[in-house]
C-alpha cells in the first residue's frame, strides 16, 4: 500500500469512527408535557426560562456534552460558565444530575414539569418525545 492509499485509508476510518460516535439523542418529558423548539430547549438548559426544570446527565456521561454541543450549540465551558453567573447571582439553581438515561428517564415520566435528555433507543412508553436533537 503507498502513501497516498495509507491517507486514504485512514481519511476513511476517521470519518467511520466519527458516524459511529454521534448518537441519536431525544429530549424527553412527561406524557402530558408539549412538544419544543430548539430554541426552547436551549433556554430551559441555559437556565433562561424556568417553565421547564432541566434534568442532566453526569459531567462523565458521553451524551451529555453532545447533547450541549448539538442542542444548544454551546461547549461544556461554555455552559458551566452560564451556570455559574445564575447560581452565583442567586437567579438559579444548577440542574438535578442523574447517572444515566434510565435515572434520567424515570425523572421525567414522573414530574411534568421536568425535561431531559436521552439516547433515542431508551424511550419507551412512560415519556414523551419532545424534540429530536439532530
Amino acid at each position: 500500500m503507498n502513501t497516498h492509499q495509507k491517507i486514504l485509508t485512514l481519511a476513511t476510518l476517521l470519518v467511520f469512527a466519527g458516524n459511529a460516535c454521534a448518537v441519536d439523542m431525544v429530549v424527553v418529558g412527561n406524557p402530558a408535557a408539549a412538544p419544543l423548539t430548539k430554541d426552547q430547549v436551549a433556554d430551559i438548559f441555559l437556565g433562561k426560562n424556568a417553565s421547564m426544570t432541566p434534568v442532566d446527565q453526569t459531567e462523565s456521561a458521553a451524551i451529555r456534552a453532545e447533547f450541549y454541543k448539538r442542542a444548544v450549540g454551546r461547549d461544556m465551558a461554555q455552559v458551566k460558565s452560564v451556570w455559574s453567573r445564575l447560581v452565583f447571582s442567586g437567579k438559579a439553581q444548577l440542574p438535578r444530575e442523574l447517572p444515566d438515561s434510565a435515572a434520567v428517564k424515570k425523572a421525567v415520566a414522573g414530574d411534568p414539569k421536568a425535561v431531559g435528555y436521552i439516547e433515542k433507543s431508551a424511550v419507551d412508553g412512560s415519556v414523551k418525545v419532545l424534540l429530536q436533537v439532530e
